[in-house]
């Protein structure tokens, strides 16, 4: 069995991390393999949104410590992938982590690269990391303090303490708590439902909101005008549904959703 594998259902790109005899740990092969599956993804134009899994009841643990003792540790360089993998690609389509058991270390890393996280209700997150001196070079030290703001984010990177998916959800590290065995179900339902909207502009939205913590207010906003204008055919497009009748009674007509359901389906697997 790969270490990394993808299932394809319609829009929605499943990519598992399948390494449950080490918490699915992620080794240099394991970390190539994720960012390979990514690119895969943001390649694929049928592919609209991507949930990322961790099989056997852990989302991840962080890097093979095991692997790095015996050297053959991740790969740390200035260029490239990330140590853990996709954790330095800036994706154009969102991402969303379906966290069971513990993302912790560079597992934490790894579900703070996603754009929203769906946690079960014993799942664990934490800076695990601490205890062993090994430093969070996957964006850790940048996404939690965005994600949660500073005073929070040191809490938890300086004790490397365990954090509840209920004080998660409180904090917003995490969008969505459910039943112990359902997050992939539900992650996979949510990206279904971010598949179906007008893509052009969900993903200029999504572009725009990212862009904007590094610009000064008048910056962000012209760059967000001009990613408007750049999909405003789309708008037309709706404006269009909405003046035929669409969305009366809060009921929205199904094209989006069909067009989606007819994309491919692969529910065996690939190997990315």
């Amino acid at each position: 069995m790969p270490a990394v594998r993808t299932e394809r259902d319609g829009p929605v790109t499943t990519v598992i991390l399948d390494r449950p005899a080490v918490r699915n740990a992620v080794d240099r092969d394991t970390a190539a393999a994720l960012a390979d599956a990514f690119r895969a993804f943001d390649a694929d134009d049928g592919a609209r949104v991507a949930v990322l899994w961790g099989a056997g009841g852990t989302f991840c643990s962080g890097a093979d410590l095991k692997a790095i003792a015996v050297g053959r540790g991740n790969r740390v360089a200035d260029d490239g992938d990330g140590p853990m993998g996709p954790t330095r690609m800036a994706m154009s389509k969102p991402v969303i982590a379906a966290v069971s058991g513990h993302a912790v270390a560079g597992g934490l890393e790894l579900a703070l690269w996603c754009d929203l996280r769906v946690a079960e209700r014993s799942a664990v997150f934490g800076v695990f990391c601490r205890r062993w001196g090994v430093p969070l070079i996957d964006g850790g030290t940048v996404r939690l303090p965005r994600l949660i703001g500073l005073s929070r984010a040191l809490d938890l990177i300086l004790t490397g303490r365990p954090v509840s998916a209920d004080e998660a959800l409180a904090i917003g590290l995490v969008h969505r708590v459910v039943d112990d065995g359902q997050c992939r179900q539900a992650a996979e339902a949510l990206a279904r439902e971010l598949a179906r909207f007008p893509q052009a502009c969900l993903r200029a939205d999504r572009a725009s909101a990212y862009e904007q913590a590094g610009l000064p207010l008048d910056r962000a906003l012209a760059a967000e005008l001009a990613r408007g204008r750049a999909v405003l055919a789309e708008a037309v497009e709706g404006a269009r549904r909405f003046a035929g009748g669409a969305g009366r009674h809060g009921r929205f007509d199904d094209e989006g959703a069909a067009h989606a359901e007819a994309l491919p389906s692969d529910r065996n697997g690939s190997k990315e």
